[in-house]
């Protein structure tokens, strides 16, 4: 296999040379939010568009598990690491040089930014010819850096580099230094009078003595007076100096695109894998989830909201986890049950998982399936907007008619809460409508509702429920079951909202 990117199986699926925007969805999944956290730390490396590609190929899916459970390996892990960490050095040492006013000092740090790169390709080829994987990806990086790390071109910058800062290093000179008049010459080996300094001094010690370091200014820019030294040694050392003007000239490409390219990519890997570490150490699951293109049965066991994890987390809690599956010609969950019992959680869940496992991720849950869609909907509940003049009610109309436009049997669609705004016939009526073109497509749904007559529209239509505790109705669990839709709990919240419940009647009437 000739290696073209740890990514992407297929160089193609990288997309047009622009950079991708977040998908339209992100913010109604709180996706923005779980990529924001992962890539936390690694902005240099500009992570967040390869989030925004969702792969089409079950294959470059799979591609991406073998290097995520081969990257699992903590010895492998911190050897890519520490790979990565000479690239930074690289980089830095190149930014250095940019800033830098005096040429001379900026051709050495172009140097310290070579001899980075180069110590970074020797170690990641010695570590890889002993490490043990087995993903396609690897195996191919590793031929291909192992080949340039043999090439003539390397092996040259590599000697050219090594004998520059050997000679460089080996320079040594004398200032002369009268009144505001500096000299310098080759050095020439002088005694050490400051041995004798101290043994005269000693005598003349009383008590304890104190000390008064003097800490040099370490600064990488130098001033006109270093500058001007510099100038004077260079005269003294030509040919050095001449060298290596020579070769910042010659390599100021020095990088291989190939080897920049995959300490980039492969950061999507590792920032995933420490990001669901955190999770894991709560004793949350995650898994490597099967992925098809034919089949529409889908399933999650003990999913959870990736978003709300990560807050509850902080809280010292955990998220409720939840399973579903879809059967044979079951396509629509219809998710009903009382306000705030984790309808929506369970929505949000559905579309994270879908779209994380078509980035190639591990997902939360112990086991899952699922449908490799072609595009992802949503339709979340949005305030009134003045920019477009329309009320809440024409606004659903029409971006659910956008989706239906251009939803295919391949895609994905989760709606919540439409029609909150109109009375419950109109909202019956437009639903059925909009179910009944969602059916005709037979694409995957999860639809939350408030309407409970949605649950029942057919073989294809699954219910489930928020649950209670049954001894206190206004007790949520956030586990969300297979099960018929029963109105009682939605009566029970939309009671307790116009406070028209028994007890509540009561005090009322009381009081």
């Amino acid at each position: 296999m000739i290696f073209q990117s740890i990514l992407f199986k297929n160089v193609a699926d990288r997309g047009a040379e622009e950079l991708p925007l977040a998908p339209d969805f992100f913010g109604d999944l709180n996706l923005d939010q779980i990529v924001a956290t992962a890539t936390s730390g690694r902005e240099e490396y500009d992570l967040k568009p390869f989030y925004y590609l969702p792969l089409q190929d079950v294959d470059a899916i799979t591609y991406r598990h073998e290097v995520m459970r081969d990257l699992e390996d903590p010895r492998l892990f911190e050897q890519i690491t520490a790979f990565s960490t000479r690239m930074r050095t690289m980089r830095d040492c190149l930014t250095q040089a940019e800033k830098l006013s005096y040429d001379r000092q900026k051709e050495r740090w172009f140097l310290d930014a070579v001899d980075a790169y180069c110590d970074a390709v020797t170690c990641l080829v010695h570590d890889l010819s002993l490490a043990q994987f087995t993903s396609r990806g690897l195996l191919a990086f590793r031929e291909f850096i192992a080949g340039y790390a043999a090439s003539e071109t390397f092996c040259s910058l590599l000697e050219q580099t090594k004998k520059l800062k050997s000679d460089l290093a080996s320079i040594r000179y004398c200032l002369l230094i009268d009144g505001l008049t500096v000299q310098a010459r080759p050095y020439v080996d002088e005694p050490d009078y400051s041995a004798e300094i101290e043994a005269t001094f000693e005598r003349f010690k009383q008590g304890t003595v104190s000390r008064y370091p003097f800490e040099f200014i370490n600064e990488p820019g130098m001033n006109q007076v270093e500058a001007r030294i510099l100038d004077l040694v260079v005269q003294l050392y030509p040919e050095t100096f001449a060298a290596l003007e020579l070769y910042c000239a010659q390599h100021k490409d020095f990088a291989d695109a190939m080897i920049v390219t995959f300490d980039r990519e492969i950061q999507l890997y590792m920032a995933w894998l420490e990001h669901i570490a955190a999770f894991k150490k709560a004793e949350l699951n995650f898994c490597y989830p099967s992925i098809s293109q034919t089949t529409k049965e889908v399933y999650s066991q003990q999913g959870f909201d990736l978003a709300l994890a990560a807050k509850l987390i902080t809280e010292q809690a955990i998220p409720v986890c939840n399973d579903f599956y879809l059967t044979e010609t079951e396509r629509v969950i219809v998710v009903t049950g009382p306000n705030q019992g984790g309808k929506t959680t369970f929505a949000r869940t559905f579309g994270q998982l879908s779209y994380l496992a078509s980035l190639g991720c591990p997902v939360p849950g112990v086991e899952a399936r699922f449908y490799l869609f072609d595009r992802l909907f949503t339709h979340f509940e949005r305030e009134e907007s003045i920019a477009n003049l329309r009320g809440t009610l024409q606004d659903d109309l029409v971006r659910i008619h956008a989706i239906l436009e251009d939803a295919t049997p391949r895609s994905i669609v989760i709606i919540n809460e439409i029609f909150m705004s109109t009375t419950f016939q109109d909202a019956l009526l437009l639903s059925r409508k909009i179910a009944s073109r969602i059916l005709e497509l037979d694409l995957l749904c999860v639809w939350v509702t408030f309407i409970d007559e949605l649950a029942s529209l057919g073989e294809k239509t699954v219910s489930m429920t928020s649950m209670v505790v049954p001894a206190n109705p206004a007790l949520r669990t956030y586990k969300i079951v297979r099960r018929a839709a029963d109105g009682l709990a939605y009566a029970q919240a939309i009671a307790e909202k116009y406070r028209l419940t028994y007890d509540m009647t009561r005090e009322r009437i009381g009081s």
